[in-house]
């Protein structure tokens, strides 16, 4: 599979995880047979790496690609112990024991819950900056998106604002993605035009 294919499977992914997000712990806690919300969130999170072989190699790439998989390293982590959560199924005691453990332990907490995914987040948006000039909305859209999944989600704690920034972002990743195509369709439309 193209490098592009994996990144837009990333997106779909991730935007359709977030969506199972925005339902709320509950649901989260329900599913059956498994935790679909954090196993496509693992799997969107791998296959995000892909946007470090589409996108032109430079120093800030360079630098972009670090930092997503050092993300995604941590993402890979905190579903684990979102899995492990979901795994204690009605049992909030349980969960909250293994929670309050799991936070009082920093070197677990800080690389896999507060600080690592967000380097996903960051690294994709850095790789978004190489576009600012030719591309400025869809890349204003991933470098605003990514701030804002985390503000929505952690200081809000609304899910769908969370997934509206979710969305936004993964658009805004999506456009910079396929932005040859897109700019190949408006010239053939110009073409017809005149």
């Amino acid at each position: 599979m193209k490098p592009k294919n994996l990144c837009l499977l990333g997106l779909i992914l991730f935007v359709t995880s977030y969506v199972m997000f925005s339902q709320g712990q509950e649901f989260a806690y329900a599913q059956k047979p498994i935790d679909f919300a954090h196993w496509f969130n693992l799997i969107a999170a791998v296959l995000l790496i892909s946007f470090n072989y589409v996108f032109p190699k430079n120093n800030l790439n360079s630098i972009a690609s670090f930092v997503t998989i050092l993300g995604v390293i941590a993402h890979i982590g905190l579903c684990t112990i979102d899995l492990i959560m979901w795994s204690f199924g009605s049992d909030n005691v349980s969960r909250a024991e293994l929670s309050n453990h799991l936070n009082n332990i920093p070197s677990i907490v800080y690389p896999f819950v507060i600080v690592g995914p967000s380097m996903l987040f960051i690294g994709l948006s850095l790789h978004a900056w190489n576009f600012i000039r030719k591309h400025t909305i869809s890349a204003l859209m991933v470098i605003i998106g990514a701030p804002a999944i985390g503000i929505a989600y952690f200081m809000l704690h609304n899910g769908i604002l969370t997934l509206a920034s979710c969305i936004i972002f993964s658009s805004g990743l999506a456009i910079l993605l396929y932005r040859n195509e897109i700019q190949n369709i408006k010239n053939n439309e110009l073409r017809q035009d005149i």
